[in-house]
C-alpha cells in the first residue's frame, strides 16, 4: 500500500486533468460545455470496473480522443464500436500488423494530437503576466523531459506557490473622495479630496494566514508617518473571508490604534464575512463602528467640502 499510495495519487490526478482537458478542448470546438463533476464520476466508476476486471487506469487520452472525433464520433456509442473494432482487430488482424514500425504508430498519434498544440500560449502568457508565463514553461518543460506526471505535479505545486506568494502581498489601496461623487479611488491614480484626520484602505483581496501580517504592518507604518489621523477605515468590497489568523490580526490592528488613539471602522463588509465577524469578540472590542457604505463613513467621520455632516445616534463612535 505504501508503495502504491504515491503513484496511484498521481494517476489519479493527472488522469483526471487530461481527461477534462481534452473534454474541454474538444467540447470548445463544437461550442459545448462539460461537467467536470460527471466527467469525475464516469472516470470513478470506470476504473472500478477496470479494477475488478485487471484492466489499465482509465483516461481521456487526447491522442485517442482527438482520433475518435477527427473520424467523425458524435455520441458515447464511437467507444462501443471502437471497442468491437479493437477485439475484432486482435483476433483476426494481429498477424497483419504485427510488424508494423513503432514510428508509424507515433507518427499517426503526433499528427491527430497536433491540432491541440497552442505554442502561442507561451507568447500570451509571457506578455500578460511573467508568474503565469513560469507556471506554463515549467509544465511543458518538465513533461517533455520527465514526464506528464513529475510536469503536471510540479505545474500544480508551482501555481499554489505563485498564488500564495501574490495573496501574501495583496494590493491595498489609500483611496480618497472623488470631488462630485460618492465613489471613491486611489489617491495615486485619481485627483480625489482627502482628510488629514481619515485614513482609509480598500482592500482588494480577502484576509487569511499569508496576508494577515502584511496589513497589519501596513497600517502601523503609514498611521506612524501621520500624526493628525484620528480614524482609520477598512473597506472590504473585495474581501470574500477572512480567517481566524486574519481575525488576530484584525484585533491586534485594533488594539495598537486604540492605544495610540485612533479608531479603527469597518465599510462595505459582505453579509457571510460579517456573519463570521458577529460570531467573535471583535465587533464588541472595535473602537469604531461598521458602516453600510464607505461615502456613509466619510459623511459621519470627516469635514471634507461638499460632504454632508451626518447625523450621529446618541451613543454612536
Amino acid at each position: 500500500m505504501r508503495a502504491l499510495l504515491l503513484p496511484a495519487l498521481l494517476i489519479s490526478v493527472v488522469g483526471f486533468v487530461e481527461s477534462v482537458s481534452v473534454a474541454q478542448t474538444l467540447a470548445a470546438k463544437k461550442r459545448q460545455r462539460i461537467s467536470p463533476d460527471q466527467e469525475l464520476i464516469g472516470l470513478g466508476a470506470a476504473n472500478i470496473g477496470a479494477a475488478f476486471s485487471g484492466g489499465f487506469p482509465v483516461t481521456g487520452g487526447f491522442s485517442r480522443s482527438v482520433v475518435n472525433y477527427d473520424a467523425g464520433a458524435e455520441t458515447p456509442a464511437a467507444g462501443a464500436f471502437t471497442a468491437v473494432a479493437l477485439g475484432v482487430a486482435a483476433l483476426a488482424l494481429t498477424p497483419l500488423i504485427h510488424d508494423l514500425p513503432k514510428a508509424t504508430l507515433a507518427a499517426t498519434i503526433i499528427v491527430a494530437v497536433l491540432s491541440l498544440v497552442d505554442f502561442s500560449i507561451l507568447k500570451r502568457s509571457w506578455n500578460y503576466a511573467k508568474p503565469d508565463f513560469a507556471a506554463v514553461a515549467t509544465t511543458i518543460l518538465l513533461t517533455l523531459l520527465a514526464g506528464v506526471e513529475t510536469g503536471v505535479s510540479a505545474g500544480v505545486a508551482l501555481s499554489i506557490g505563485l498564488h500564495l506568494y501574490r495573496t501574501s502581498r495583496p494590493h491595498v489601496a489609500e483611496v480618497g473622495l472623488v470631488p462630485g461623487t460618492e465613489h471613491f479611488r486611489n489617491i495615486h491614480r485619481h485627483t480625489v479630496l482627502t482628510d488629514t484626520t481619515v485614513l482609509t484602505f480598500r482592500i482588494d483581496e480577502s484576509l487569511y494566514f499569508a496576508n494577515a501580517r502584511f496589513l497589519e504592518d501596513l497600517i502601523h507604518d503609514r498611521v506612524t508617518q501621520d500624526c493628525p489621523v484620528r480614524h482609520v477605515i477598512l473597506m472590504c468590497p473585495a474581501v470574500n473571508e477572512i480567517d481566524m489568523s486574519a481575525l488576530e490580526s484584525l484585533e491586534a490592528i485594533n488594539l495598537r490604534l486604540k492605544d495610540m488613539g485612533i479608531k479603527l471602522h469597518l465599510t462595505e463588509v459582505k453579509g457571510p464575512v460579517m456573519d463570521r465577524l458577529e460570531r467573535s469578540h471583535f465587533l464588541q472590542d472595535l473602537t469604531g463602528e461598521v458602516y453600510l457604505s464607505q461615502y456613509a463613513a466619510i459623511r459621519a467621520l470627516s469635514g471634507l467640502p461638499g460632504v454632508t455632516p451626518a447625523v450621529i445616534p446618541a451613543g454612536a463612535a
